[in-house]
């Protein structure tokens, strides 16, 4: 019986920690990211050298910031489907405004952080208090930002400065600083979801809106917070797209929707909405692009990136749709008796 007992917490540990989905996303995401690597090794070693990461992991940087900008609407349930309109305003807005004046850099990046927080309120409003639709919702907002693009640069594109060059294409002891502005979004991002009050709420509401509002919680409040962040990470993607692209277009965002909704899938991520894996999302990103480089590597033209993406959701949206838990309570309590 003591035996039986000592074993018993030990047991219900490895089931907490094996059969959770924060496990099985994070497990997933590594493994296959890892087998990528030993793929990339074998038959393309030349993108995993030195030269092949300092050069893609900016935009696997971008990936991870635009995917948890998405990862915060998908938990409410929703689609953010005007990410291309904000980062391409935020693009030209960085650009144009500026002027190729760094005396003039900061009032360009809070043009487009004004122009980021009232899209995000804006979506807010319109799904979480008026009741639209997410998609129809977004939709109509991205061609109002796509309005506000031609409004700022009528289309062409404009040299960024050199200080945006500098700090968003720069490096610090080796590392791209887009790296480390994804790395700071994640601990950001991560800390709010998993440590605080707000973002334990923020989790419930999106599981469940209707048992939400009946705790008392403020359910379009967080619905409405979901897009202002969303906007503000899209917005912070967008600057530092225009820093590491000399001379970025008036669509850099059009590329972006696919991946941020792809990496939100396959690091576990339910589309139902609810709880949601920042550290996962951020793999996944890292996962994809590399995915991308290993496919140029083979020859595999770049006009088929978009049907690589879209392979890569239909793997996601299969892998977390398999119950592939082990039944341990089962094996426990066949042990315990034995043990009795």
């Amino acid at each position: 019986m003591n035996q039986a007992a000592t074993s018993t917490p030990d047991v219900f540990a490895q089931r907490s920690f094996f059969a959770t989905p924060l496990a099985r996303s994070f497990v997933t995401v590594v493994v296959c990211t890892l087998a990528l690597l030993v793929a990339c090794l074998i038959f393309a070693p030349s993108a995993v050298s030195w030269g092949a990461f300092s050069g893609s992991l900016p935009f696997a940087a971008i990936i991870a910031i635009v995917g948890l900008g998405q990862l915060l609407v998908v938990q409410q349930g929703g689609f953010d489907l005007s990410l291309p309109g904000a980062v391409s305003l935020a693009v030209v807005t960085a650009t144009h405004e500026a002027h190729q004046n760094n005396g003039l850099l900061f009032y360009a990046v809070f043009l487009s952080i004004g122009f980021a927080l009232a899209a995000g309120i804006a979506n807010g409003i319109l799904i979480a208090y008026f009741r639209l639709n997410a998609i129809i919702a977004t939709i109509g907002m991205n061609a109002l930002l796509y309005a506000g693009v031609f409004a700022v640069c009528g289309g062409t594109p404009s040299i960024t400065t050199t200080l945006l060059a500098d700090i968003a294409g720069g490096e610090t002891w080796r590392i791209p600083n887009a790296v480390l502005f994804a790395l700071a979004a994640l601990v950001l991002v991560s800390f709010i979801l998993k440590k605080t009050v707000v973002g334990r709420r923020f989790e419930a509401v999106g599981a469940n809106p209707f048992a939400a509002q009946a705790t008392g919680l403020r359910v379009q409040t967080h619905q409405l917070m979901a897009y202002v962040f969303a906007q503000l990470l899209y917005c912070m993607a967008g600057i530092l797209i225009a820093g590491i692209t000399r001379e970025p277009t008036a669509f850099q965002g059009d590329s972006l929707l696919l991946p941020s909704v792809a990496v939100v899938v396959l690091g576990g991520t339910s589309l139902l909405g609810g709880r949601g894996f920042p550290i996962s999302t951020v793999i996944a990103a890292f996962f994809l692009n590399q995915l991308s480089q290993f496919a140029l590597a083979i020859g595999v033209p770049y006009s088929a990136q978009t049907i690589i993406q879209a392979l890569a959701l239909g793997f996601g949206i299969s892998v977390y749709s398999i119950k592939w838990t082990v039944n341990l309570t089962k094996k426990n309590q066949t042990n315990g008796g034995l043990h009795e």
